[in-house]
């Protein structure tokens, strides 16, 4: 009998890079040295277990280059691509000093960000991942700069549309450029943030990412109405492979998303930490033999929030 979940396991070629499936682990803050062996242990279960991206939790771009060096990060990428899967580093802005508002950020935290973002980038290059995903979502610093709720700023970086893009499509292009043309590069977008904004401008901000360099859109997260709805409109415009995410690990969610076309890759998180076999299970063809995240979010959020290393205490 043909496997129903068989769309989940379609190979996907980027620019000379081969995602073996559609299945995403999406970046996760884990309370782990990156540089260690039990980071190492941890993102290669996921990719033993089938997954054909790991996405490498938020690493703070002062850190890539000091702290986490292209030597230091090289075991974490070669345990990823042993395990079969492409392998990416999420990169995230803290607030500097405490000016966690965009109109608190100076023109200098600007410039200084964007340098840090060139060089994080071609630190994860060097040490080897396949990627890296600036983190502009859910209501962090980039992402206010996106939103009129938070950006309040009458220079070039607040205002209408087209002010409120400029420092996404600066990170992107230092990104770019910090990767060179070759490894990949992504971003992350909440599609809609608390109504403020809305999928129009979403979409034009996509266009505008993919032009300063993006290969790859993660637009996270979907409604509770059908899953991926929100990444739908931006893959229609057929510019760039387009990730969604939001309670994915169902997987007939999973499925849908992708079988109506409103996606082209599904990010799982809690679903694989409950069980990292998520998808060889599927690949299988036996979904019933998944351990399903109950989403009790006491080993994820729950140690996540007291400094602990994440899990699932179900496991």
């Amino acid at each position: 009998m043909p496997n129903p979940y068989s769309i989940l396991f379609q190979p996907l070629t980027i620019k000379g890079v081969t995602l073996h499936n559609r299945v995403v682990l999406p970046p996760m803050v884990t309370n782990r040295d990156l540089n260690g062996a039990e980071a190492r242990a941890w993102y290669r279960q996921f990719a033993d277990g089938g997954a054909g991206t790991v996405i490498v939790e938020a690493a703070r771009i002062p850190q890539l280059g000091d702290k986490l060096t292209a030597d230091s990060l090289r075991p974490l990428a070669e345990s990823i691509h042993a395990g079969g899967a492409a392998a990416v580093v999420q990169l995230f802005w803290p607030p500097p000093e405490r000016r966690d508002r965009p109109d608190r950020i100076t023109l200098d935290d600007i410039g200084t960000a964007l340098g840090q973002f060139e060089a994080a980038a071609a630190t994860c290059r060097d040490a080897g991942f396949d990627g890296v995903e600036p983190h502009g979502a859910h209501g962090f610093l980039l992402n206010q700069f996106f939103s009129p709720r938070y950006n309040t700023r009458k220079d070039a970086y607040g205002g209408g549309l087209e002010g409120r893009m400029r420092l996404g499509l600066e990170v992107a292009a230092a990104s770019r450029a910090g990767l060179g043309p070759e490894p990949l590069l992504f971003y992350r977008h909440t599609p809609n943030e608390f109504d403020s904004y809305g999928t129009p401008e979403t979409v034009e901000f996509c266009r505008r990412l993919v032009a300063a360099g993006v290969d790859v859109l993660d637009l996270s997260p979907s409604s509770e109405q059908a899953p991926g709805d929100r990444a739908a409109q931006v893959k229609a415009l057929g510019i760039a492979p387009v990730i969604a995410v939001g309670r994915l690990g169902e997987p007939d969610r999973a499925l849908e998303a992708l079988r109506e076309g409103r996606c082209d890759l599904v990010a799982v998180g809690r679903g694989q930490i409950a069980d990292p076999d998520w998808a060889n299970k599927l690949a299988d063809g036996e979904p019933e033999r998944i351990e399903e995240c109950v989403l009790c979010d006491q080993g994820c959020f729950g140690n996540l929030r007291e400094g602990k290393p994440i899990e699932c205490i179900h496991r």
